[in-house]
């Protein structure tokens, strides 16, 4: 179950801190390639191919066509290894990047590290950044269930 007491690292409103990182495929992706072109879903999950990951995952890949006509990108991230990432992607057919944060910088970055009985983890937690790089929504900790409506949905209030 997810921590109640999740405090991210920074306020909606403010800049979303830069990152760089590998897929499974080794390709680099950085948050500000997106800037000025994107919005970005950017979702920190625990682990890959677990109950509650794989349902979140799978409802961003059955609605991916529907946040990309927003002009919305959706960048999931874990501290699972690039290597856990391609088999998680492939097996699922998941169609948008999966960062590998094994030395949890951006997880650190962003406040949403956790510890448990398999060592350091993500919280559950949803960061909606406009194209200019600002922090619209945080979801702390995130509902798996109809997670992604609510983000579409406040895609829309905000008319990003």
């Amino acid at each position: 179950m997810a921590d109640e007491r999740i405090v991210p690292a920074f306020c909606i409103g403010e800049s979303a801190p830069d990152f760089s990182a590998k897929t499974g495929d080794g390709t680099t992706v950085s948050l500000s390639e997106y800037a000025g072109s994107k919005n970005v879903v950017l979702y920190f999950y625990p682990r890959d191919d677990t109950p509650g990951c794989t349902k979140e995952a799978c409802s961003f890949r059955d609605n991916l066509e529907r946040l990309n006509d927003t002009g919305t990108v959706v960048i999931g991230v874990s501290v699972d290894s690039e290597k856990s990432h391609r088999s998680f992607k492939e097996k699922y057919e998941l169609n948008f990047d999966l960062l590998s944060d094994a030395n949890h910088e951006i997880i650190t970055k962003y406040g949403v590290q956790r510890t448990g009985k398999n060592g350091a983890s993500a919280n559950r937690v949803t960061f909606l950044i406009d194209k200019k790089g600002i922090v619209r929504h945080i979801w702390a900790p995130v509902n798996v269930e109809g997670h992604t409506e609510q983000v579409l949905e406040k895609i829309r209030e905000l008319e990003l």
